[in-house]
């Protein structure tokens, strides 16, 4: 049976075995998918003792996603750019692949699941940090008519014209009047029942506001339906999105998601 995991810190609250599960139980894969709980500073030792043991391919989330990046000795084009790796496969040769799959998993979820074309929309994407950085090229390749990156810190943002020149950015002030059609919400705002400084018509006619946070109505999501959104969601979409990204990297296989999403918001 060839192991996974996801490794973390913390990582209790996982949702990533039971998603795998269920990928594995509908593609008949046989798979055995658990939880690692890294020590800070300790991810390096818990990947080669992982990897020792027969593992064939980890999940990584926060805070060791940077560290993932280093410690592949492949990366994809996306991964490179994003300067994060969520996804290791550990390969026959000795090589570790490192993938980004956050980026993917949020298209597929507005496009797929939401039916919200990206395309010759505008797009707002709130955040500067990792989360944020990790979704944009996935984004400008689903051709927006513009991708627009807010900070509160305008010159992190604005840093990242460096790297993704196509994008506009700047500070919440710089919007002026400026109105989206996707707005998402890409901050660490949600974890801390805060909200970034929008204004009130941020919101274009029929927009969709997207809190990457799952498993709750944030402020984010409250104050989109006050002022204007049509369509508010939640991550829980992107994460099973980037999940079956992960499962067919490792396995060749692309899973459905519907039904599994489906499950869980039943749940």
């Amino acid at each position: 049976m060839d192991r996974y995991a996801v490794i973390g810190n913390p990582v209790e609250h996982s949702k990533s075995p039971l998603i795998h599960m269920e990928f594995a139980r509908q593609t008949g894969q046989d798979i055995d998918y658990g939880r690692i709980l890294a020590p800070i500073g300790g991810f390096l030792d818990s990947v080669e003792h992982f990897r020792a043991e027969g593992g064939r391919g980890l999940n990584v989330t926060v805070p060791f996603k940077e560290d993932a990046w280093q410690f592949a000795t492949r990366r994809t084009a996306r991964a490179e750019l994003a300067r994060a790796v969520n996804t290791l496969h550990f390969l026959a040769e000795g090589e570790v692949l490192g993938d980004t799959t956050d980026g993917v998993g949020l298209v597929r979820d507005i496009e797929h699941n939401l039916g919200i074309l990206v395309k010759n929309r505008r797009v707002l994407l709130m955040g500067a940090g990792g989360a944020a950085r990790g979704v944009i090229q996935p984004l400008l390749d689903a051709g927006p008519d513009a991708l627009y990156v807010v900070n509160r810190t305008a010159g992190r943002a604005l840093a990242l014209r460096d790297v993704f020149p196509e994008i506009e950015a700047g500070g919440y002030d710089d919007l002026g009047g400026r109105a989206f059609d996707i707005v998402i919400n890409a901050t660490a705002s949600s974890l801390h029942n805060d909200l970034p400084p929008l204004g009130r018509h941020v919101f274009a006619e029929g927009a969709l506001a997207y809190d990457m946070m799952y498993g709750r109505d944030t402020l984010f999501m409250q104050f989109a339906r006050e002022h204007g959104a049509m369509h508010v969601a939640d991550g829980l979409g992107m994460l099973i999105e980037q999940a079956a990204e992960s499962f067919f990297i490792w396995r060749g296989i692309r899973p459905e998601t519907a039904p599994v999403l489906a499950r869980f918001r039943a749940a």
